[in-house]
C-alpha cells in the first residue's frame, strides 16, 4: 500500500483534531469560559459551532470526504484559536509564553492541504 506524503499529512491533521474535539466535549464549561474570555459570545454557542467544525474537519480529512473543504474548515478553526490565544495572552509568539505559533502553524498546514 502506497500513501504519498500529502495523504499522510491529511490523515495526521484530521486525527489531531480529535483531541481538541474530545477536550471541548469533556470540559464544555471550561471551554465556554475560554471562549468568553476571548470575546466569542455567546460562548456556549461558539463552543458548539467549533465542535461541529472540528468534527467536519476531522472526518473529512481522515476519510478523505471533501478533503479540501474539510482542510479549509480546519484552517478557520485554527485561525480562530490563534486569535483567541492572542486575545487572552497578548501578542506573545513563543509557546512558553502561551503564544499562537502552534495554531497558526496548524492553520497554515490546513490551508496548504486545501490548495494541493
Amino acid at each position: 500500500m502506497h500513501i504519498d506524503l500529502v495523504e499522510w499529512l491529511r490523515l495526521l491533521c484530521g486525527i489531531w483534531f480529535l483531541p481538541h474535539l474530545i477536550g471541548k466535549g469533556l470540559h464544555y464549561e471550561k471551554a465556554s469560559g475560554t471562549f468568553e474570555n476571548a470575546g466569542f459570545r455567546p460562548a456556549k454557542l461558539f463552543v458548539g459551532i467549533t465542535m461541529v467544525m472540528e468534527a467536519v474537519a476531522a472526518i473529512g480529512l481522515v476519510f478523505s470526504i471533501y478533503p479540501r473543504m474539510a482542510a479549509a474548515v480546519g484552517a478557520v478553526v485554527m485561525l480562530g484559536a490563534a486569535y483567541a490565544v492572542v486575545k487572552i495572552n497578548g501578542p506573545n509568539w513563543r509557546w512558553q509564553k502561551m503564544g499562537p505559533e502552534y495554531p497558526i502553524f496548524w492553520a497554515l498546514i490546513c490551508l496548504l492541504l486545501a490548495i494541493v
